[in-house]
């Protein structure tokens, strides 16, 4: 859809703003000369053309307007529409429109569009485009819109959202009183930070940005230099992946990692931890586990170092037999320990070492009440929770999830660590720059898939370590680096998980079956 040149697509496709940045951004463009009805115009066409890929004519479109811009840009469409030959209807919420939105509607109907009275009459339409309300909508929805939408949601019609869903508070993503179910949403110029969040997902349908040569400067004049929210893409996962292996690597200067996972009740965790920092690609690999477990992860990665740990009598590691843990690069700790193996995790929290910590390691974090020693670790700490681990971690930003993404960020400034806050759209957050992933499936909603993950991310995470050889820098100023590699490995394992849903279907990607597929997603790249 744009002319700007490569490298800006790449950022504009990155950066995500809030309401209240994307009106500044538009107020710029508009002081430095860009009369509002042309940019309509510019948008409209834009959106006009993806309408037409989408669904070619001859088609029966039933346009929902609202009374500002954002049903002024629906009424470009339903103009531009009728002249490539759609039959087109319009459904106005009120009477009472924005001036240049009026001009369009009374243009409209001098070309013979119809106007209806009734939405029910637009029940028949093959397709509904949605321009009832844009990023200004802040104010529950009155009665009567709340019913309006509810019934054209009962139609199960294909329906293009313009800019967000009507209905959707555009910074939380969260429904004022309820909101259209889109099949499309066409992203207008930036995208908006309550499309990128989970609460939205039922609403929004598959996503696009309609980029209408948004002139970068006048973004970054409003987001900065650095902008603080970004959606993860392939190219910025890339510029961070595969890391490089110099033609004198050996497998020390490609990381040492220490897993420590796994009990005599989950001995699946520490395999697939192990299988996932496998496929990282780092140099060597130590798994602590009980020793009862040692010739079955022999087995599965004989290439490992398996070191085997004294047992307690419910079989989780009571200690690691190991004093020094400076020969690592990093550590991952948590997957399959339970709650039993609490000395352990205080063990690794001790060291200097940067340090992943996954579920039983955050089980053990909230249960001491050992959040607040975070900020003194020398190393990057790494904190991958589910909700529900976030809420036993964090009780106090969990009470109110209106925005995940700020509760993320307030998560990490309390820390001082890197938060990932998995879900459909992974949240990763440090102190300085917030990181969304906008691709997923839920073919990765299986026991296993998170054990994988934290094997892939910490072998990355040693590597990265192992690279950087002078000694550790204040975290502050090493934390950015290591977020960048975080997106990078979310962005993997994502992307693992929808290549073999695309194989072997949602049901068939399996955790086993996922490490399968880490080392092919660089295959289709």
């Amino acid at each position: 859809m744009t002319r700007q040149p490569l490298f800006q697509q790449h950022q504009i496709q990155q950066i995500v703003v809030t309401a209240a940045e994307m009106r500044e951004v538009e107020a710029r463009i508009f002081a430095a000369g860009m009369p509002v009805a042309a940019l309509m115009e510019k948008v409209a066409i834009a959106i006009v053309q993806r309408i037409a890929e989408l669904y070619p004519a001859p088609m029966q479109v039933g346009i929902l307007v609202g009374s500002g811009h954002n049903g002024g840009d629906g009424l470009v469409v339903a103009r531009e529409l009728h002249f490539r030959g759609y039959a087109v209807s319009v459904y106005c919420c009120s009477t009472q429109f924005k001036e240049l939105t009026g001009y369009h509607a009374n243009y409209c109907q001098s070309l013979g569009i119809p106007f209806i009275e009734q939405v029910a009459a637009l029940q028949n339409c093959n397709l509904l485009i949605d321009a009832l309300f844009g990023i200004g909508l802040a104010r529950q929805l009155s009665t009567d819109l709340v019913a309006l939408i509810n019934q054209v949601n009962t139609w199960m019609k294909p329906v293009i959202s313009i800019d967000l869903p009507s209905g959707l508070q555009t910074d939380t993503g969260q429904p004022l009183g309820t909101a259209i179910q889109a099949t499309h949403t066409l992203c207008l110029g930036l995208w908006k930070q309550g499309l990128l969040q989970d609460q939205a997902l039922k609403f929004v349908g598959k996503a696009e940005l309609i980029d209408f040569d948004v002139p970068l400067a006048d973004v970054l004049a409003v987001v900065g230099e650095l902008p603080k929210v970004r959606r993860i893409t392939t190219d910025s996962a890339i510029a961070h992946l595969p890391l490089q292996r110099p033609a004198t690597a050996h497998k020390y200067t490609m990381g040492h990692l220490l897993l420590v996972c796994g009990s005599r009740q989950y001995a699946g965790a520490a395999i697939l931890a192990g299988l996932g920092a496998r496929a990282s690609g780092v140099g060597m690999l130590s798994i602590a586990v009980p020793e009862s477990l040692k010739p079955i992860l022999i087995a599965q990665l004989p290439e490992a170092l398996i070191v085997g740990c004294a047992e307690t009598e419910l079989g989780a590691i009571a200690h690691l037999p190991m004093d020094d843990l400076e020969s690592y690069n990093a550590i991952a700790c948590g997957p399959g320990l339970t709650s039993d193996a609490g000395a352990v995790v205080q063990c690794v929290l001790d060291s200097d070492r940067p340090l992943l910590l996954d579920a039983d390691g955050l089980n053990y974090l909230a249960s001491a009440g050992a959040i607040p020693t975070l900020q003194s670790r020398s190393a990057a700490t790494i904190l991958t929770p589910h909700w529900g681990e976030f809420n036993r971690l964090f009780p106090d930003l969990a009470d109110n999830p209106t925005c995940r993404i700020a509760t993320t960020q307030q998560a990490a400034a309390q820390t001082g660590a890197i938060v990932l806050l998995k879900g459909a759209h992974t949240i990763i957050a440090d102190s300085h720059i917030t990181w969304i992933n906008p691709d997923s499936t839920p073919a990765l909603a299986r026991g296993g898939s998170g054990d994988v993950f934290t094997g892939l991310l910490s072998g990355l995470l040693a590597q990265h370590s192992a690279s950087n050889v002078h000694p550790p820098t204040p975290l502050a100023s090493s934390l950015s680096p290591l977020t960048s590699l975080v997106q990078s490995a979310t962005w993997w394992h994502s992307q693992a998980g929808i290549l073999a849903a695309q194989e072997r279907t949602e049901l068939g990607v399996d955790a086993y079956t996922l490490t399968q597929y880490l080392s092919q997603i660089w295959r289709v790249v």
